[in-house]
């Protein structure tokens, strides 16, 4: 239903205004929020393939520095989103950027391997990207990207945050999830990682129970994830065919 991209993308828009309003500290240097200064590439991501209902939701966690940070997409390796799902729109450049973690939107020349794996995996299955769109869509948990610039340029999970920074973050994100869950509908919720897989069991954990819908996890693609290393797509795919979401 285009009512439901329409709703998510006015709520993605508010997401990434109270996110700006919060304030971050040691262990982050550099905030990064793609909402904002990739917002015309998210809307058209959300415009094309939101609609209403889908068949599974993967989750992931929160942007990498190649890929949702450069393209306002979620794992969003700037030639999955330009080449594959034939986004368009203008990036700007974050608040404070750190010069190790340049944005250069569409065009970054940089791939984003977790991007890589996770949507190469749906094109080698789907074909089109419209043909994966059609019964699902991929979000991130926290929409912002944490970078610690005292011991080199290191990427900060949202779990890695001071709980006084991550308390009013993730009632936000979890705001945002249970909107996307409500107006999206979908039957399967997938989080890619245990961190995803742990918000979405804490959210929708009850329901899950009545039988409501299904939860379940793919591994993280990324390569700090050594199982992903020797082979992600098998061991995605495997998990997604034994949970019955792929045949």
């Amino acid at each position: 239903m285009p009512e439901a991209s329409l709703e998510l993308r006015a709520r993605a828009e508010r997401l990434a205004a109270d996110c700006e309003a919060l304030s971050f500290g040691p262990p982050a240097t550099h905030v990064y929020n793609p909402l904002l200064y990739a917002a015309p590439v998210h809307r058209e991501y959300l415009r094309r393939f939101a609609r209403a209902p889908k068949r599974a939701l993967f989750l992931g966690m929160n942007p990498g520095p190649w890929g949702m940070a450069q393209t306002g997409v979620p794992f969003g390796d700037a030639a999955f989103a330009r080449d594959w799902m034939r986004l368009r729109g203008q990036v700007g450049a974050p608040a404070n950027p750190h010069p190790a973690r340049p944005v250069r939107g569409l065009d970054c020349p940089r791939r984003e391997v977790s991007g890589a794996r996770l949507w190469g995996m749906f094109r080698e299955r789907f074909g089109a990207a419209e043909n994966f769109f059609a019964e699902h869509l991929v979000l991130n948990y926290c929409p912002l990207l944490f970078l610690d610039a005292r011991d080199g340029c290191r990427n900060l999970t949202p779990d890695k945050l001071r709980a006084d920074q991550a308390a009013p973050l993730f009632a936000l994100c979890d705001d945002y999830l249970r909107a996307a869950v409500s107006l999206l509908r979908p039957g399967h919720l997938i989080g890619v990682g245990k961190f995803a897989e742990g918000r979405l069991r804490g959210l929708f954990g009850e329901s899950a129970a009545r039988g409501e819908l299904a939860i379940d996890a793919i591994p993280h693609p990324s390569p700090a994830n050594p199982a992903a290393n020797r082979g992600f797509a098998a061991l995605a795919e495997a998990r997604l065919r034994k949970i019955g979401l792929w045949e």
